[in-house]
């Protein structure tokens, strides 16, 4: 990784992906949109606690594999700007590398619900710069 760029990445929870393949695959997510910095948490969370997130945040009733919860970059800090936050539940995840990048790409502003799959293409040309 690059000396210059300033991705601070916080993992909660555990996961089967090694940190630093946490933070490659949110780096190029984020270089995808221009953003070369900042502060992002991933959380791997339980089947119930992702429900009651998507419960309390979309209004739906139900488990699902990723949600993302970005912050507003433009409010001034004195640390690294706040992305937001990444939570996914492994459970429902067929690929977590896959899952990560889903949820970095919405933290950029993208949305697969209203884009005619623009952030969809992006995150299949991504998965396979990083697929073994």
């Amino acid at each position: 990784m690059s000396a210059d760029l300033k991705l601070e990445v916080e993992v909660l929870g555990p996961s089967r992906v090694a940190p630093e393949e946490i933070e490659r695959l949110l780096a190029l997510a984020l270089a995808s949109a221009g953003i070369d910095g900042g502060h992002v948490a991933v959380e791997f969370v339980s089947p119930e606690r992702i429900a009651e997130l998507n419960g309390e945040h979309r209004g739906i009733q139900a488990s699902t594999d990723v949600l993302s919860f970005p912050v507003d970059g433009a409010q001034p800090s004195l640390g690294p700007r706040e992305l937001g936050d990444i939570v996914i539940c492994p459970q429902h995840t067929e690929d977590l590398r896959e899952a990560i990048v889903h949820g970095a790409l919405h933290l950029t502003g993208m949305d697969h619900e209203t884009d005619d799959g623009e952030m969809l293409a992006v995150q299949r040309e991504i998965m396979t710069w990083v697929t073994p």
